[in-house]
């Protein structure tokens, strides 16, 4: 982990994450930043250990889960989720 906070999951490097998400400027972006979960009835804050950026969509892997959720990052930084994955691969896939 960098000072900055930002994280790659394990075992991948960045430019596998661009080669499995056919985004060529996907980035690893800092974990200091609101994330809700919004699928549910209630809307749940996740706590997030690796945030991965794609324009304007990131995928977010959250300290006490194992699922990588998938959602829009907003102007102020913010991200609100609306689906999950168990594996990374296939939720890169689906971006």
């Amino acid at each position: 982990m960098t000072t900055t906070g930002k994280r790659l999951p394990t075992g991948w490097t960045l430019e596998e994450i661009r080669d499995v998400s056919g985004d060529r400027e996907a980035v690893s972006l800092g974990t200091d930043r609101t994330v809700m979960a919004s699928w549910s009835a209630s809307d749940a804050r996740l706590d997030p250990e690796i945030v991965l950026g794609f324009h304007g969509l990131c995928i977010v892997k959250a300290v006490d889960d194992d699922l990588w959720h998938m959602g829009s990052l907003n102007d102020d930084g913010s991200i609100v989720c609306w689906s999950s994955y168990d594996d990374l691969r296939e939720a890169l896939r689906g971006l």
